[in-house]
């Protein structure tokens, strides 16, 4: 859609009601918005203007919310076959397909907008033209509509203002003329890089990308040969099928920038988890050489083959293979299918030898410190309208695989007073664990794995299985969380007369950021004119294994979807992918400065 391109400039030195004017449209039917946003000029950047225009949404009281909401037209309803969409709807539902709906798409979405409404009071809303700007598919419009149907009422109505401001951001990039190229580069490196996945996978249309399948090996023969083409001067796949990139600075004696993240997947994931991060510098490092520009240090980015420990029990092997942190027994772990990872490693074309292995062990004196780029895998971002954030500290964890034993017996016959239920000693200890975790900040656990072996709808439960999973920001905090939850079990257990077991199986130390790194992504992300949000990181990342030998700093990136990660919804943006790169060139920039 043709439009007049305005500047930011103009915006900033216009009347307030000349900027009212200017950006009519952005949002549907709902001037306010902007007549507030005014009184919060000068806006030093695009980014800036955006984040003003959402605080003015957030800071309405909930009337003037809802009355945004109903103020947008229902997708392919009664306004569009009257043909009385303003200019901007006529536009995204016409790039959606939805002036071209067969009678049956039609009907469905008919009735999926009766079923809304008659459910929520609101109208559905959709950034239909998606994350990369081009628009969706009239079906992944229907199953997106059919998903969030089953939505409770207070989270579907922040998705819609979510919506709302997705559908602002790109009318407002396209009246501004605002092109975000490195993002879509990002985006659709992403994009295709996903069209590799596992046998059984790649046939529905899932993304599973385990250790050294075809698969694997495809996406890092892929990720080498855009290295190549971004202008890298050195690019390999070493011992353990990371792949390796080096950008030479003008000394080349001098310490090297060290960044990246891993490439492979959960079963049936995202396309973004891991692979941002290798993504991102590989855009900045194509923007240098498309400049023919030396920075006084040297880039080198690692796509590490491993992180999620699917296919082999050996979490963290690409990374670890760098910190000198590998286990020779992993050779001898078989998969499901019986191939040993040394048989995985020989059929990939690799040495296969402790001696290859240990030779990847980097020297902390040759490096400044590693950074990473990552999606949030949470929700925060998301609820709150940010970008980006900065990590604080990388959780630590503890898990635990446990048991409880009681005695099976008659569910009929077996008096309340007498039992000895295994499952409701653990139903006891979810509840307490829920509490306990609940009550300190930046605390969590999970009994993610619960199983009665056995178990029959009329007995008893003789025994219970399950995992645990504790987390905190502090190791201090860990800890205390697991003392307090052995504690407890044990009390739990003993009051029963029941017996129990507790095997931990893994103990990660907490990361904190280097304070002078996460200073740097702060202003990183000061300069885009955006409020620094510093967040811990609950999952575990590459990064926490770096952090044993070197500093290390991370930067998250909203997701969509309530910010859902592991999981096909997993989504970002090309825009917030656009702010990543020029995030990270920022933090390129001071430590050229610095040098």
């Amino acid at each position: 859609m043709a439009t007049a391109i305005l500047t930011l400039e103009a915006l900033n030195e216009a009347t307030s009601p000349s900027f009212v004017e200017m950006l009519q449209g952005i949002y549907e039917h709902s001037p306010w918005i902007a007549q507030r946003a005014a009184a919060m000029r000068p806006f030093t950047s695009l980014e800036a203007l955006k984040w003003a225009l959402c605080q003015v949404v957030r800071d309405a009281s909930p009337e003037e919310q809802l009355g945004l909401i109903r103020a947008h037209p229902e997708l392919a309803g009664k306004a569009m076959v009257r043909n009385a969409l303003t200019a901007e709807s006529t536009d995204e539902q016409s790039r959606a397909g939805l002036t071209q709906c067969s009678s049956e798409e039609f009907a469905r979405l008919q009735d999926l907008n009766a079923a809304y409404n008659a459910k929520f009071g609101w109208p559905f809303i959709l950034a239909v033209r998606g994350p990369r700007g081009l628009g969706l598919t009239r079906q992944q419009i229907i199953d997106t509509f059919a998903r969030r149907l089953h939505g409770h009422p207070d989270f579907e109505r922040a998705e819609c203002l979510r919506n709302i401001h997705r559908i602002a951001e790109i009318r407002l990039h396209e009246k501004l003329g605002h092109v975000p190229e490195l993002g879509n580069r990002v985006w659709d490196w992403a994009e295709a890089l996903a069209v590799h996945s596992d046998p059984g996978f790649r046939e529905n249309g899932q993304l599973t990308v385990t250790y050294l399948t075809q698969a694997h090996q495809a996406c890092a023969q892929q990720l080498a040969q855009w290295m190549r083409e971004c202008g890298f001067d050195e690019v390999d796949i070493d011992a353990v099928g990371n792949v390796v990139g080096i950008y030479h600075g003008q000394d080349r004696q001098a310490p090297r920038l060290l960044t990246g993240s891993h490439f492979d997947t959960v079963r049936n994931g995202g396309k973004y988890d891991g692979r941002l991060g290798v993504l991102v510098p590989m855009a900045c490092v194509q923007a240098l050489h498309a400049k023919a520009q030396r920075l006084p240090f040297g880039i080198e980015v690692v796509a590490f083959s491993e992180e999620e420990g699917q296919r082999y029990k050996a979490t963290f092997l690409g990374s670890g293979a760098l910190t000198g942190d590998f286990n020779p027994a992993w050779l001898e772990q078989t998969d499901a299918q019986g191939v040993s990872m040394e048989q995985a490693m020989r059929d990939a074309g690799l040495p296969a030898t402790l001696t290859a292995v240990r030779a990847l062990r980097r020297d902390p004196a040759q490096y400044r410190g590693f950074v990473e780029v990552h999606i949030e895998q949470g929700p925060v971002l998301n609820e709150l309208d940010l970008p980006l954030g900065v990590v604080t500290s990388i959780n630590g964890s503890v898990r635990f695989l446990c048991e409880v034993t009681g005695m099976a017996s008659h569910a009929g016959t077996t008096p309340m007073d007498r039992r000895r239920d295994a499952a409701a000693a653990v139903a006891e200890l979810i509840l307490y664990v829920e509490r306990r975790a609940a009550a300190v900040p930046d605390v969590v656990g999970t009994v993610g794995m619960l199983e009665v072996p056995s178990g029959s709808i009329n007995v008893v439960p003789g025994r219970c299985k399950f995992s645990l999973d504790l987390r905190a920001t502090t190791n201090e905090a860990r800890d205390a969380l697991a003392q307090d939850v052995t504690a407890e079990f044990e009390r739990i257990c003993a009051r029963r007369g029941l017996h129990h077991s507790m095997e931990r199986t893994l103990a990660v130390p907490a990361a904190p950021s280097h304070p002078a790194w996460q200073t740097r992504w702060e202003a990183a992300v000061t300069s885009l004119g955006l409020p620094v949000f510093r967040m811990p990181s609950g999952a575990g990342h590459d990064a926490m294994k770096l952090h044993e030998i070197m500093p290390q700093a991370m930067l998250f990136v909203r997701g969509l979807n309530a910010g859902i990660s592991h999981n096909p919804l997993e989504s970002i943006t090309q825009d917030d992918a656009d702010l990543c790169v020029r995030a990270f060139q920022h933090l390129l920039q001071q430590l050229s400065t610095a040098s």
